[in-house]
């Protein structure tokens, strides 16, 4: 692949957060064959999705797949100022314009086996361009060319656009924040999700102030992990 990008400051140092993250991969692997299409969305933004899910996508290339992560958030993604690019990228919006082929906005990353696709320019239309066939085709490229397919999608707690997302996918994860989320609007999320006929395989409920002495216990068996100071937990849907 002639397209090539450096990421910056992504590898994370913290034992306990690296091994959470494994927990999600292996729960994740462990929610079918058929789940190669991952899209992670949560309902208002800075819950941590983005985070997430570039983090699972690097972990399960760790394993020798081959990854491919795609940045849906066209309105506001954060992942080219997050990890420091050395170099202007094509993205997604562009691709689904038909400014660029694919082949154009997919870069091989230094993370063996990780291949992202940045979300590009933001679009006044977003939810229009992913309504559009190219996406379609897109996802059902990389299905056939990939292990996995990670899509970081929008906040769904105002916007369309995870609910169209979710019909191209095998799988949702919702990321939660601890006591910022009301349950009416996490009920709204897992209805749109729902009507989309994506399977919610699970949620990540992170910045969690851990009991050890009875919240822990509860969430035990799922694993927990911190990160500049937090406190993430995976809890698997039953």
């Amino acid at each position: 692949m002639e397209n090539k990008i450096r990421l910056s400051q992504y590898e994370v140092a913290d034992y306990n957060y690296v091994e959470a993250i494994k927990t999600l991969r292996t729960n994740l692997q462990f929610s079918g064959s058929n789940i190669k299409v991952i899209m992670f969305t949560s309902s208002i933004p800075n819950e941590g999705k983005s985070e997430t899910s570039f983090q699972l996508a690097a972990s399960l290339a760790q394993l020798g797949k081959n990854v491919l992560l795609i940045d849906a958030d066209i309105r506001k993604s954060v992942t080219v100022s997050r990890y420091q690019l050395d170099k202007e990228v094509n993205g997604l919006s562009q691709y689904l314009s038909s400014q660029v082929s694919k082949e154009e906005a997919i870069y091989e990353t230094n993370v063996n086996g990780l291949e992202v696709m940045f979300a590009g320019p933001y679009s006044p239309n977003p939810a229009e361009l992913l309504e559009e066939d190219m996406f379609t085709k897109l996802i059902k490229w990389a299905r056939e060319s990939y292990d996995y397919v990670v899509i970081d999608t929008p906040p769904m707690g105002n916007l369309i656009d995870g609910a169209i997302v979710a019909r191209q996918c095998d799988g949702a994860v919702l990321v939660i924040e601890s006591g910022a989320i009301s349950f009416r609007l996490l009920q709204k999320v897992k209805a749109q999700l729902e009507k989309s006929g994506c399977r919610i395989l699970g949620t990540v409920l992170n910045k969690v102030t851990v009991d050890h002495s009875g919240y822990y216990r509860y969430y035990g068996k799922y694993g927990r992990y911190g990160k500049y100071g937090k406190q993430y937990e995976y809890v698997k849907e039953t």
